[in-house]
Formats: C-alpha cells, sequence, structure tokens
C-alpha cells in the first residue's frame, strides 16, 4: 500500500492532467498526496541569481496553491514543496526525505533525438529513485 505519494508538476497543463489518476490511487489507499514543483532560475551573476531564485520560489508557492486546493477539494490530503534546484535531484531527495513509497509523474513520451537534447525528468528520476516511479505518458 502506498501512504505519500510524490507528484512533480512542471505547471503545464500537460503534467497536471495526471491529477486524476493520482486522486483515484490516493483514494484507493487512503494516501497523502505531496505536489512538488522545483524552481529553477539561470543568472549570470550570484547577485542576480538570488533574485530570480527567490522569484522562482514565489512563482512555483502560487502555481501549487491553486493545485493544492483543487485536489484538497475532492478529499484528498494533500500538502507541497517548492524546493530550489535540479528538478530530478530535488524529486529524488524530497521523495526520500519526505518518506514517499511512490512517485507518480507524466512524461511527454519524447524518443530518440528530441529526448536526448531535452532531457527528461521522467527518465532521470526513474534511473535514480529508490521507490517506485510511476509514469503516466500524455499525448499532447
Amino acid at each position: 500500500m502506498f501512504k505519500k505519494i510524490l507528484v512533480p508538476l512542471d505547471g503545464s497543463q500537460i503534467a497536471e492532467r495526471i491529477l486524476d489518476q493520482v486522486e483515484n490511487l490516493a483514494r484507493i489507499h487512503d494516501a497523502e498526496v505531496i505536489l512538488i514543483r522545483v524552481a529553477f532560475s539561470h543568472a549570470l551573476t550570484n547577485e542576480k541569481l538570488a533574485e530570480r531564485e527567490e522569484q522562482a520560489v514565489a512563482d512555483a508557492k502560487a502555481y501549487l496553491t491553486g493545485v493544492e486546493e483543487r485536489v484538497k477539494s475532492s478529499g484528498i490530503k494533500v500538502s507541497s514543496l517548492t524546493p530550489c534546484g535540479h528538478a530530478a535531484e530535488k524529486i529524488v531527495e524530497h521523495a526520500r526525505i519526505s518518506n514517499c513509497d511512490l512517485i507518480v509523474m507524466s512524461t511527454h513520451g519524447r524518443s530518440g533525438l528530441g529526448q536526448f537534447v531535452l532531457g527528461s525528468v521522467a527518465i532521470k528520476v526513474l534511473h535514480v529513485a529508490t521507490v517506485p516511479v510511476l509514469l503516466y505518458r500524455i499525448s499532447e
């Protein structure tokens, strides 16, 4: 049985389409859902980096507040995290820290050169996570 389900979101409507499946899993297992949006920013100087990271985290929190309310309205216990850093690393780290026993992610299903060039957070998480990872391929 799953008691804590970590759900990484990137802010896109495509990624959010996984929430119906997550809510069903949470109901079946009476599990808590933990939403995570990893904030990441680029800047040329350290001075600007701190400001941009602060803004990225604030934007991530604002986004997750809305998503959290929607999930909560369906009767699911939900919380959220907004760490700053590289997505795959932070997802795996917070799955461990939060004692999650499942990570549920959407994937765009890119393959070949598209996956190589863009990278895939889902694939990186799949390779390093120490808990089961459930990937849903979402078509655009």
